[in-house]
């Protein structure tokens, strides 16, 4: 009898504790869908719900490779934007639960809606895909892409017929371009290298794999120190010019209510980095030291008078004429010069 008992006991006390780990997991979950959208700062401290700290012993994040028990949002762990991680629970009565969870972290500071004016405008091949785009002079030197049709060209702005062309091979996607000295630089999109370029006649001089954490080549520029790469991710990738199959610095980015992925098209001026986002017709202006978003130009206006329609016809290319910005999109029929207010 007294067996029976202690038997319906451990029953009694084995489905208590499973009711328990459930309403923690499940109070964690809600609380984690609530945070997503308010996102956290760097500094900020990770204040879980009471019923899950009062039965927790202690508290892990994983990260993958790596773990901490500081709830503090610390940049040596987490980056801007989404963070896919593991929440390890070790609770009081010795059990283990893992709740994955995404946390958002924003730019401090807001990014500035800058306005702007339409200048000038110059026509362009509509039938070019554009994937880089960038202006050095009075040349324009423009990467396209799309299988079997992708090519480098150089022309005068103002002019849509090309001085050079340099086509692909037909497997070849094109992608991001960047002007180092005599040379240019030029990702593709899934073939896993670069080609280097003579700025001038616009011959291939040689090719380098690219680094094996940029899973697709997207937009490309050059800091002066580094070539910047993006591959349709949150992420910045910092190439050693010399080397560019080496990674120097990888950085996130982000708003202050926002997360971006899908950076693609680059260019850098003036001391910060704008982006294109793919599918959305906006540039970004980001500080190349935090990641952070700091500007934001809306050409929703001009990209439905030039997309024809067509939602693949998307706003992509940046270059300066002096402090003017000049703008174009994959099959767009004009060249906008555009100063800002």
């Amino acid at each position: 009898m007294k067996r029976n008992i202690i038997a319906g006991l451990a029953v009694i006390f084995l489905l208590s504790s499973c009711d328990n780990n459930k309403k923690m997991l499940n109070t964690l979950a809600d609380y984690n869908n609530s945070k997503e959208t308010k996102g956290y700062h760097f500094g900020d401290q990770l204040n879980f719900p009471k019923e899950v700290t009062d039965n927790a012993e202690t508290i892990t994040i994983s990260f993958g490779d790596n773990e901490t028990s500081n709830l503090t949002v610390d940049p040596k762990f987490f980056t801007l934007g989404d963070n896919e991680v593991t929440l390890i629970i070790k609770t009081k009565s010795g059990e283990t639960l893992n709740q994955d969870a995404t946390i958002n972290v924003f730019a401090k500071n807001p990014e500035q809606n800058i306005s702007y004016n339409i200048i000038a405008d110059y026509p362009h091949d509509p039938n070019n895909f554009v994937e880089g785009f960038l202006m050095e002079g009075n040349t324009v030197y423009e990467s396209d892409g799309l299988d079997g049709s992708s090519q480098l060209i150089k022309y005068t702005l103002g002019s849509a017929t090309p001085s050079i062309t340099e086509k692909q091979p037909a497997d070849v996607f094109s992608e991001g371009c960047a002007i180092v000295g005599d040379k240019i630089y030029q990702l593709t999109y899934k073939n896993k290298i670069g080609f280097i370029y003579d700025k001038n006649s616009l011959k291939k001089i040689s090719q380098f794999p690219l680094p094996n954490v940029i899973g697709e080549g997207w937009g490309l520029t050059y800091d002066g120190k580094n070539l910047v790469a993006t591959d349709g991710s949150k992420n910045i990738y910092f190439l050693d010019v010399n080397d560019p199959s080496k990674v120097v610095r990888t950085l996130a980015v982000a708003g202050h209510t926002e997360t971006y992925d899908k950076l693609n098209e680059l260019e850098y001026h003036d001391g910060f980095i704008y982006s294109n986002v793919w599918h959305n017709p906006i540039i970004l202006k980001i500080n190349p030291a935090t990641g952070e978003a700091v500007g934001k130009f809306d050409f929703t206006k001009l990209t439905a008078e030039n997309d024809q329609g067509n939602s693949e016809h998307v706003l992509n290319g940046i270059a300066f004429k002096g402090n003017n910005m000049l703008i174009t999109g994959k099959n767009w029929a004009k060249i906008y010069e555009i100063s800002v207010k």
